[in-house]
């Protein structure tokens, strides 16, 4: 057993989604949003170096000591699977881990509309699950392609950096490539995929021109295509998208964007105030022909709109899924507050005036 293990399993009992390890400081959890420091000695730069090159393999190592930060994964058998960052800073080594359950919740326990599990079932194209940092985006693709797998016969191959939640083959078969270990770089295993009759793939992250491109490729044919972007919203999702190509190009995007993608699901995470947990509110679009009218025309301004009359194909705006939350109790009116795209809605639920005197 590894010496860092007793602290993923102290994560594990506490319900952390992150731990923090550090030189110079004390072992760091975040429980339910919030960071809380461990009873335990502050960390000393050789010995937690130690601790951390125990469980990277001498690939990592050599990647993260010429680059000064690497992403890896680990597991423990039994417990739960850890996406992890090494980095350097101003004392010294330092590294955050997220838990990735061993268990993967489907769409229903999840509590997500079922709009969300049917997304599963499309024949091609490309759906986007965005939102920032932490907000459960994998936790929520995790569940489409895991009700994918139950319900269809195909071959599902996903591209991450690193593997985060592992699908065992039911119906379909499933193959999982990690970034740097086994293929170069997301374009790269992209290129290689088209080539590896895939029927569904999954981009763990599609952070360049390249990954975004060929994702649009495979979506255009035949392919169903599941991604993430760091977007807040739906219609900026869109932008993003567009907006990463050159302007030479742009309009020429939008049309086969307009083709090509199927939903954006948006998702930001709340802290419960009724009870421990967190849960999700979505934004969801559906790309309808009157939504791909509105991309191919650079519209996108007007899909807020869209997503207010399309409620019957399943859609639903951020801040009408907030008020939903808040009327259940589930959340604070601050919080909600804070994340609401248009905040005025939600000043009549703060008991005193914004934090953000920007937003007044």
């Amino acid at each position: 057993m590894a010496q860092i293990d007793a602290f993923f399993k102290l994560m594990n009992e506490q319900g952390a989604s992150d731990l923090h390890m550090v030189s110079g400081q004390q072992p760091i959890l975040r429980i339910r949003g919030e960071m809380e420091r461990v009873k335990y000695n502050v960390l000393e730069n050789d010995s937690l170096k130690g601790m951390l090159y125990e469980i990277v393999s001498e690939e990592k190592i050599k990647a993260f000591e010429e680059s000064g930060d690497v992403d890896f994964g680990y597991e423990i058998p039994g417990l739960a699977r850890y996406r992890g960052n090494l980095f350097m800073q101003k004392y010294g080594i330092g590294a955050v881990f997220r838990e990735i359950p061993s268990d993967i919740l489907s769409c229903e326990q999840l509590g997500l509309p079922a709009v969300i599990s049917r997304l599963a079932s499309l024949p091609k194209g490309m759906v986007l699950v965005t939102g920032p940092t932490g907000s459960g985006k994998s936790t929520t693709l995790a569940a489409i392609v895991d009700q994918a797998n139950k319900t269809r016969k195909d071959h599902i191959l996903t591209i991450e950096d690193p593997i985060e939640f592992v699908h065992k083959s039911a119906r379909c078969i499933v193959n999982h490539r990690e970034v740097g270990l086994h293929t170069k770089s997301f374009s790269a295993a992209l290129r290689g995929a088209l080539r590896e009759d895939p029927d569904i793939i999954l981009v763990g992250e599609m952070r360049d021109l390249e990954t975004i491109a060929l994702a649009m490729e495979a979506a255009m044919t035949g392919h169903l295509v599941f991604g993430t972007l760091h977007t807040l919203n739906a219609n900026k999702t869109v932008d993003r998208i567009i907006e990463i190509f050159p302007a030479s190009q742009q309009a020429q995007v939008r049309s086969t964007l307009a083709d090509a993608l199927k939903a954006v699901v948006s998702q930001t995470l709340f802290k419960r105030i009724d009870k421990k947990g967190r849960c999700a509110a979505l934004e969801i679009l559906i790309c309808t022909p009157a939504v791909r009218n509105l991309i191919r025309e650079g519209k996108t301004y007007q899909i807020p709109s869209a997503m207010q009359t399309g409620k019957k194909f399943g859609m639903q705006t951020l801040d009408d899924a907030i008020i939903e939350l808040l009327n259940k109790g589930w959340i604070s009116g601050e919080d909600a507050y804070i994340n609401a795209i248009d905040k005025s809605k939600f000043v009549q639920f703060l008991k005193k005036p914004p934090a953000d005197f920007t937003d007044a």
